[in-house]
């Protein structure tokens, strides 16, 4: 597994927090059958002014958000015998994730694992347009934040 990016971010990035991410993609990937050993995902950190243009350019929606998803792997898709597949990209917004976690009153680290978690099952196909999608992504979220952080921490407050 490799995830890739600028990690300037210290108070979000750090060797505890980098270990959390490849723990909770491995698990994500595994569940999904994909060999996670060959897994690749990049991680950006975008201003809330970068996050609202890029919503804006790909989504249609002017306005900020927390996170953005940009799949490069379709799950309906053979996986390829050998070779990295790259599932796509990671842009978490800094700025709404401290906001999130100080107004939802959890950690940042909690916070920033949960966005990634979120992230990483969108690029796996996972949505939540619909009530049955939302719950079955939750559900997700749920299982994948218990085992990377502890049984306390699957509390998903938000969204």
């Amino acid at each position: 597994m490799k995830i890739v990016g600028d990690f300037s971010e210290k108070d979000l990035w750090s060797p505890k927090a980098e270990d959390i991410m490849y723990r909770a993609c491995q698990l994500a990937c595994s569940q999904e059958g994909i060999p996670e050993e060959r897994v690749e995902v990049s991680v950006t950190f975008a201003s809330e002014n970068e996050i609202r243009e890029l919503n804006r350019e790909y989504r249609g929606i002017d306005k900020t958000t927390d996170v953005l998803s940009f799949p490069q792997f379709e799950m309906d898709e053979e996986v390829p015998e050998e070779g990295p597949i790259f599932l796509g990209d990671v842009v978490i917004c800094p700025e709404i994730c401290r906001k999130q976690a100080e107004e939802y009153g959890h950690s940042i680290a909690r916070e920033f694992t949960y966005l990634f978690i979120h992230s990483i099952l969108h690029l796996l196909g996972y949505d939540h347009m619909d009530e049955d999608e939302r719950k079955e992504m939750r559900l997700r979220e749920k299982e994948i934040l218990k085992t990377v952080l502890g049984k306390d921490e699957g509390d998903i407050q938000n969204g």
